[in-house]
């Protein structure tokens, strides 16, 4: 059983206490990881810092640095896949999806390396006639990078890529449930090339180790995903210093009367509701379905839950493994007989095997069900009927969440309808709220967060715009 320290300044540091990693499925420990004191924290930022100041890679070097990362990834594939299916209780299939995905995020992300730009400005007032503006575009300095358990690898390159393809160094802080990803990810990035000090990492918790990230007012920018609560309290501790905060969501889908395809409409709100146990914040979770489609959307909806494999996520025929703990699984099995108690109707699954949660479809639900108003990160969705598009557009954004929403139809004039009216980061149009290709925009509104990611939006993000302004 292998145990992983923080890695600093290029090398890897042992602490004395440590803290186990579990496989998510089994239960047992898989591994375990250094539990980093705030002497370690600081000594981390301090070697970030000083490499900020101290050494430059040329735009160049960081897109052969991140696309040689990139190769190694391709060639280890396989293996990083089954650290996620044990760290992360991820099935297999997802495993290596979400490996290709994050090669693909380094190589977007290598790709941006040479594209930093500023802007011509142009001074066409009276006093400014013999004067000339542009912008350039300069790293920030330290960033931040605290990431989830939910995609430990790609979500992990959502933030390194970037910051490293902008000029800045990093300190990460992987989730303590899945670090080992992370973990592996800064050995390959160091074999590709990425010299010390420019990618640093600690273990722990967030409430001890993210905590001592946070009182360090050295670091120029913390890039998050998590949930909303932990988001306000980074907000509140960071004060005027940069946020990128990728934060929860309780996707609402709109399936109409004139969906072009309601059985790839079906398909897909199962698939992406249940997908990765429903462990995704724009995973699927309120299906509002116009009523004269809803007996038959609701009874396909059920058939094909109940084709879903469901254990070893292992096993590669396996579609929907374990939640990341037992105690997530429980939390989400309560909402779920909470609801039932206040009149829903469980139609497919509710049963809990463990860590387990059988894919789990709710009708007669009320809007102010735990199921239906907060984030249940968990393979449970519900369905609502709907008579008039006005009221499926109301009830969608009765909500304090805004990342992403779907909407299924033929017409036009309603999709950009939509677009301009549903307050959300993203709409997507005749596909579901999951979907996500890693090169867009990607972030929400309200209580789902602030900033964009996605290589080149994040890169921006990573960077201050700076104005030249000379005299001729």
């Amino acid at each position: 059983m292998q145990t992983y320290g923080h890695f600093i300044n290029g090398e890897w540091v042992e602490s004395k206490e440590t803290i186990p990693v579990l496989d998510k499925y089994t239960g047992e420990e898989y591994a375990r990881i250094g539990k980093a004191s705030k002497e370690i924290v600081t000594e981390a930022v301090d070697q970030a810092l000083k490499t900020f100041q101290t050494k430059k890679l040329s735009p160049a070097e960081r897109y052969e640095i991140l696309m040689k990362a990139a190769e190694i990834f391709k060639e280890r594939k396989e293996k990083l896949a089954m650290i996620l299916v044990r760290e992360a209780g991820k099935v297999l299939k997802d495993a290596r999806q979400e490996i290709e995905r994050g090669i693909q995020t380094f190589i977007a992300s290598a790709e941006e390396a040479k594209r930093i730009a500023g802007r011509g400005i142009p001074l066409g007032q009276p006093g400014s006639e013999n004067k000339m503006a542009f912008t350039i575009r300069v790293p920030v300095g330290v960033v931040g990078a605290i990431t989830p358990f939910n995609f430990p690898f790609n979500l992990t390159a959502h933030k390194v890529g970037p910051a490293i393809a902008a000029g800045n160094t990093v300190v990460l802080k992987p989730a303590q449930v899945t670090p080992i990803s992370a973990c592996e990810m800064v050995d390959i990035l160091t074999e590709a090339g990425l010299p010390p000090g420019f990618l640093n990492l600690v273990n722990g918790s967030g409430r001890e180790t993210g905590e001592y990230l946070l009182e360090d007012d050295r670091i120029a920018l913390f890039t998050f995903t998590g949930s909303p609560g932990v988001g306000r309290h980074i907000k509140s501790k960071t004060g005027i210093r940069k946020v990128a905060l990728e934060l929860g969501n309780n996707s609402p889908n709109i399936v109409h009367k004139d969906a072009p395809d309601v059985d790839k409409a079906v398909q897909l709100c199962v698939t992406r509701g249940f997908s990765n146990a429903g462990q995704a914040c724009i995973s699927v979770q309120r299906v509002y379905v116009h009523r004269d489609l809803y007996e038959s959307f609701t009874q396909k909806a059920v058939d094909v839950a109940k084709s879903l494999k469901v254990g070893n996520p292992e096993d590669p025929q396996t579609d929907i493994g374990p939640m990341i703990s037992e105690n997530e699984a429980q939390r989400a099995e309560a909402w779920i007989q909470e609801a039932v108690q206040q009149g829903a109707k469980v139609i497919c699954g509710g049963k809990r095997h463990g860590a387990v949660l059988e894919p789990t479809i709710l009708v007669d639900v009320k809007p102010e069900m735990k199921v239906v108003c907060e984030e249940v990160f968990a393979p449970v969705f519900t369905i609502v009927p709907y008579d008039d598009i006005d009221d499926a557009f109301r009830q969608a954004q009765d909500s304090n969440y805004g990342l992403q929403a779907g909407l299924f139809t033929s017409d036009l004039q309603l999709a950009l309808r939509a677009a301009h009216e549903l307050h959300f980061g993203g709409v997507i149009i005749n596909d579901v709220s999951t979907y996500r290709a890693d090169v867009m925009p990607y972030g929400g509104v309200k209580d789902s967060g602030i900033g964009k990611e996605g290589p080149h939006y994040a890169l921006e993000e990573m960077t201050d715009e700076k104005l030249v302004v000379i005299d001729l």
